[in-house]
């Protein structure tokens, strides 16, 4: 098991601002988990009483709506931190954690996280920042619902999924969404999405491999109406 002190991925989060004695104590007590594809992390609903840090992989943060529909509200990647909001107001969690891909993941249980908080400001601040940070996404991602289109949010979601994961060596997306993953994060049925990511294809901004899609003309999609 790795040690948290000498671990890359703190730098990425608000972990980087605990002091090695910190994190060595975190270290003793943390526990480490792999998490396969499509297995979920968390419920709805769970008491957590911890963190996770995200040391590898990719997963989606979703809602169950009171139509039975999914509605993906972030996507939580490598270097990042699952479950901080939980950790602060001690509530249980309103948000489902799947893994989109295979995950290995840190467990710090959240009596010796509350210490820290407790006992050093700038991990206090660091952690207020990125829930701050959070606050400001769900903003936009409300905004967003009420005035652009559902072409539009399709358009803006594959430049999201392009710009912050990048590409395989064909130029296809590295993150494999379903369709329904798509319209639940856009927020539309599965057949609308479907139709628009063809019509997409018809007017050449993307071409698709299997269910793999490769983005054509990326300025075209930041065109999109």
């Amino acid at each position: 098991m790795g040690k948290c002190e000498q671990c890359i991925i703190k730098q990425f989060n608000s972990l980087k601002s605990l002091t090695t004695d910190e994190l060595m104590r975190i270290s003793k007590c943390k526990t480490s988990r792999i998490i396969k594809k499509g297995e979920v992390i968390f419920e709805e609903g769970e008491s957590i009483n911890g963190v996770y840090c995200v040391k590898d992989g990719i997963c989606k943060l979703s809602k169950l709506s009171e139509n039975g529909k999914d509605q993906i509200v972030k996507m939580v990647v490598k270097g990042q931190l699952l479950g901080q909001r939980s950790l602060i107001n001690g509530e249980s969690s309103n948000l489902q954690a799947t893994a989109l891909n295979d995950m290995e993941v840190c467990f710090i249980p959240r009596s010796e996280i509350i210490k820290d908080l407790q006992s050093n400001p700038k991990f206090s601040f660091d952690v207020l920042q990125d829930m701050a940070k959070d606050l400001k996404e769900a903003d936009d991602v409300i905004v967003n619902m009420a005035q652009k289109s559902v072409r539009q949010r399709l358009a803006e979601s594959l430049i999201y999924i392009h710009d912050t994961f990048g590409t395989n060596p064909d130029g296809t997306l590295s993150i494999l969404l379903s369709r329904e993953d798509f319209a639940n994060i856009v927020g539309t049925a599965t057949e609308s999405a479907i139709r628009v990511l063809s019509q997409f294809k018809k007017d050449g901004l993307i071409t698709t491999i299997g269910k793999q899609i490769k983005i054509e003309n990326i300025e075209g999609l930041r065109r999109v109406e």
